[in-house]
């Protein structure tokens, strides 16, 4: 366990009530995920899945001031690799079916069924979340894709074609030179990326009032498991990317639980493209955030939160 994530400052409660070590089977052995359990609904229990991947679950603390009054019992939950899991630091590990069995596991232990569990994936997490559905939809009550869209190509292809076209070139240029020397720890790539790309549609506020558990999820994002599964540019997905292929587009029809697609309107996703997934799926529905990022649960606080209580009721 990576002790060091519990020294964030405003978490007293780390190591509190409702945590729970998971061990997770592997083809390198067993290993401890980081669980924990927020407020106690036998009818509706929410597992969610951060993105990154390698960031950790921090970020979802704004759920905190939504979901306790609404009665909802949600579950924090580090993937291996991640926050305050132990990390194997085996590049073998980083697989997207290695990561859905986790998923599997993690489920098992938290005794989550068809009768109350939903599950809610945010970017990377959301590409679990679709191919946890389509591999074990019968064990779902409700499932949210957040902010991620069905197919790596395409998401590439909207960073490529419509959010590059938009930036100041000058930046893109300079971020473009710095990511094909391999230049990451450059402190100038975080600056040109915040001010030119993540203040537009990452998370749509003043950085220096970024809230800080987004913070510290970015401060501690695991750069070794990210850059194998996502490749190491922030602009779309990178071609030596293991998921650089992955497209379930075709494969939306068979996700058969109440589905809930999210997204924000200066989204780093396609809106058009979140709202078309919702129609594949056979009952499947989308909200955009109308002044939303990829961070619209922060940014767009009481549309994102609207829209996802709302669905939840209604289950």
């Amino acid at each position: 366990m990576n002790e060091q994530y519990y020294d964030r400052t405003n978490r007293p409660d780390a190591l509190a009530g409702g945590v729970k070590m998971i061990p997770i089977k592997s083809p390198l052995g067993t290993f401890n995920v980081w669980t924990k359990r927020i407020g106690n609904n036998p009818a509706l229990k929410v597992l969610l899945l951060h993105g990154g991947p390698g960031a950790t679950h921090d970020y979802f603390e704004a759920f905190d001031s939504f979901l306790p009054a609404a009665g909802v019992e949600y579950y924090y939950y580090d993937q291996l690799g991640s926050g305050r899991s132990d990390n194997p630091a085996d590049s073998s590990m980083w697989d997207l079916n290695r990561f859905i069995d986790e998923v599997e596991q993690v489920r098992i232990a938290l005794d989550l069924g068809p009768d109350n569990f939903v599950l809610l994936g945010h970017s990377w997490g959301g590409i679990l979340a679709m191919e946890y559905a389509l591999q074990h939809g019968k064990e779902l009550k409700g499932l949210v894709i957040s902010n991620m869209m069905s197919s790596a190509p395409a998401y590439t292809r909207y960073a490529t074609e419509v959010l590059m076209p938009a930036m100041n070139q000058d930046d893109l240029a300079e971020i473009r030179e710095i990511e094909a020397a391999k230049d990451f720890a450059n402190p100038r790539y975080m600056e040109l990326l915040v001010r030119s790309y993540y203040v537009d549609h990452i998370l749509r506020m003043n950085p220096e009032e970024w809230p800080e558990p987004v913070n510290f999820a970015f401060a501690h994002l695991n750069h070794d498991l990210y850059q194998t599964m996502q490749g190491p540019s922030e602009l779309g997905m990178s071609e030596e990317a293991r998921l650089a292929d992955w497209d379930r587009t075709n494969d939306l029809q068979y996700i058969t639980v109440p589905t809930l697609v999210l997204g924000g309107r200066h989204d780093t996703m396609d809106p058009t493209f979140l709202e078309m997934m919702a129609t594949r799926i056979p009952r499947g529905s989308s909200y955009i955030c109308e002044n939303g990022g990829h961070f619209a649960m922060y940014d767009d606080q009481e549309a994102y939160f609207g829209a996802l209580l709302g669905f939840l009721s209604s289950l």
